[in-house]
């Protein structure tokens, strides 16, 4: 399936401002993704919107797309390691109907969860700057505000951040660690865990043990 076929699957963005696949506004990440387009003609390579439920009780956010997942296939989490250790602890706690693959067209479907990221372009080495966080955090807002779940699990400090200024709070008071959890004034409930990356599981920094605990508690929180 080509890419044009596939966006429409791909895109489960309510329509509006949370998602705009020909967004160019950070000059820097739109000229990289050039590059990687004429240097890698089958990958997606363009802002990749969330996936998932419409209607989640609970986002997960993490950092960006990867450049040999999201960034190829244009489903987050999809085709890179990281994906591995969250679609099996979402198939585990009842969040998918099967296990995610590298295939972005594997009929995988997610029940009560919705997948995001701070930021919506691949950045060069993975490090996006302040300001085109702040640009992209638009997107965020927009969707927290059209379809507010119960609880965030923010993937690293980066995505804690990006919830937290989408929601319109300051980090000051919240403070990222992982399995914190921060009852936030509008009612939600933020979860930090470390980024479930190649490095952090490999270095056992973030172990599948830590990251079903925090799982475990959101299951809790929501009823599940």
């Amino acid at each position: 399936m080509d890419d044009r076929a596939r966006e429409p699957l791909m895109n489960q963005v309510p329509k509006g401002k949370t998602f705009d696949a020909g967004c160019v506004q950070c000059p820097r990440l739109a000229a990289f993704l050039a590059e990687v387009r004429e240097a890698n003609p089958g990958y997606y390579a363009r802002p990749v919107p969330s996936f998932g439920d419409p209607k989640a009780e609970l986002l997960v956010v993490g950092l960006a797309p990867g450049m040999h997942g999201a960034n190829r296939t244009g489903r987050p989490f999809t085709g890179d390691y990281a994906g591995i250790l969250l679609y099996e602890t979402l198939y585990k706690f009842g969040y998918a109907n099967r296990v995610g693959t590298a295939d972005p067209d594997d009929g995988l479907v997610l029940k009560g969860c919705r997948i995001a990221n701070a930021v919506k372009c691949l950045p060069p080495q993975n490090k996006p700057n302040p300001d085109e966080i702040k640009r992209c955090n638009q997107y965020l807002a927009a969707e927290l505000a059209a379809c507010p779940p119960r609880a965030i699990l923010a993937l690293g400090r980066i995505a804690h951040d990006a919830a937290l200024m989408a929601l319109g709070f300051k980090p000051n008071g919240y403070r990222f660690a992982h399995h914190a959890v921060h009852d936030l004034p509008n009612g939600m409930r933020l979860y930090d865990s470390y980024h479930c990356s190649r490095y952090n599981t490999q270095t056992r920094r973030l172990t599948t043990e830590m990251f079903e605990a925090v799982f475990a508690d959101i299951a809790a929180y929501l009823g599940r």
